[in-house]
């Protein structure tokens, strides 16, 4: 049996096996950020301050009211934004109602601008914003055409990109999501594809479009993925967000992925590269960098910023609370490790039974700084896609993207 002075000495040997263990892995997470990506350290953020910002929000109120022309943007989601060389700024938007409006009492009585319920819907639309800040135009719409009957485009992010590399001429390519009309879950439709898009400066004519990633062979529309619901210049790439639709087949968060591309050849497929949770390949199944399924993830579509060298990641949060709260993680790269969920805030809500979704953040009209502008999309609260519509139209203010001013601060 063994004496109780060899049992100390196995003892204090665990221990001190333990404890080196222990540092060596701190050491090792402490340096795996710098390991995956060559960034470096970095410190945490998280919201210090946020405020409605009314003017932002009031000039797509003072535009959408405007009711003498029928062509013109009067409502929309998916709200993503470009600055032009010229100084303009190109909003993009999903669904998108164009048309008249009506002046308040609406049918109902109630003191608000309104639009008849048999006005359609476009998928997609695009507004251009002077570089003073007030709202110019609308395209001609739908801006990228259905690529086929029961299937439409929305359009996400964008860059201004040189026409080819070393080339002179700019040109702006949009990322956009494909899907295919679906049966409940899917009531916002099936996930199908990634495509990118080509607009010509400084007219915006679409030139042509092109598939990057096509999930059409993936079985399950759950484990499809979309890229493009924001995008990060860092150094010589372009890291290119993603997500899959967990959140529609009831789960309470879907996963984030990350793409990255050479800068300046969002347009070229073959430059794609998806990091697949140890590497970047061209080929092979993308790895989430963000999501559990539970309690962490991100919802349908979410946004990511840099600040210094920590990236910040902005999502609706998990579970029922991810109908009216904001939430954030930091990382100090693109694939990872992500922390958080951060402090959520509540940006304001119309009465009603609405919800929140889409931040995004535009850095375009953001100033610099530590000062964010951020963007989210209010909507009414059914799968009834008749009932939705006519709520929205009894009260047009409602499907409209409202914007918050953040600082962001070590934390």
């Amino acid at each position: 049996m063994p004496d109780d002075d060899a049992r100390a000495r196995r003892r204090t040997g665990t221990g001190l096996g333990l404890l080196l263990a222990l540092v060596l892995a701190a050491v090792l997470l402490t340096a795996l950020p710098d390991d995956r990506e060559g960034g470096g350290t970095c410190a945490a953020r998280t919201v210090r301050t946020w405020s409605a910002d009314s003017a932002l929000t009031g000039e797509f109120a003072r535009y959408g009211d405007d009711g003498t022309r029928t062509d013109d943007w009067t409502g929309g989601d998916g709200t993503h934004s470009v600055r032009l060389p010229d100084g303009r700024v190109l909003w993009l938007f999903s669904d998108t109602y164009l048309g008249r409006v009506h002046g308040p009492p609406n049918p109902v009585g109630e003191s608000v601008t309104w639009r008849d319920a048999s006005t359609p819907l476009v998928r997609n639309s695009a507004v251009v914003m002077s570089g003073s800040g007030r709202l110019l135009s609308t395209l001609p719409a739908p801006v990228f055409p259905d690529p086929a009957p029961q299937q439409w485009r929305w359009p996400v992010a964008a860059r201004v990109e040189p026409r080819s590399p070393g080339s002179a001429e700019r040109v702006v390519r949009v990322l956009l999501w494909t899907r295919a009309a679906g049966q409940a879950p899917w009531i916002y439709g099936v996930p199908t594809a990634t495509e990118v898009a080509t607009l010509s400066l400084p007219g915006l004519r679409l030139e042509g479009i092109r598939t990057v990633l096509d999930q059409r062979s993936v079985a399950d529309p759950a484990r499809r993925m979309l890229f493009g619901t924001t995008a990060v210049d860092a150094g010589a790439w372009t890291y290119v967000f993603g997500g899959n639709d967990a959140q529609a087949v009831s789960r309470p968060v879907s996963q984030a992925y990350v793409a990255r591309v050479p800068r300046g050849r969002l347009g070229e497929p073959g430059a794609w590269e998806y990091w697949d949770g140890g590497r970047w390949a061209v080929r092979g199944r993308p790895e989430p960098v963000l999501g559990d399924g539970r309690r962490r993830g991100v919802g349908s579509a979410f946004t990511v910023v840099r600040d210094g060298r920590t990236y910040v990641l902005f999502t609706m949060a998990a579970g029922i609370r991810g109908l009216t709260t904001v939430t954030s993680y930091w990382s100090c790269s693109p694939t990872g490790p992500w922390h958080g969920p951060g402090k959520g805030f509540r940006p304001p809500l119309p009465a009603g039974e609405v919800a929140a979704y889409n931040p995004q953040a535009h850095e375009a009209i953001s100033g610099g700084g530590s000062r964010l502008v951020l963007s989210y999309d209010v909507n009414w609260l059914t799968a009834n896609a008749t009932s939705a519509q006519v709520n929205l139209s009894r009260n047009v203010s409602l499907y409209r993207p409202r914007f918050v001013s953040l600082r962001l601060a070590p934390g």
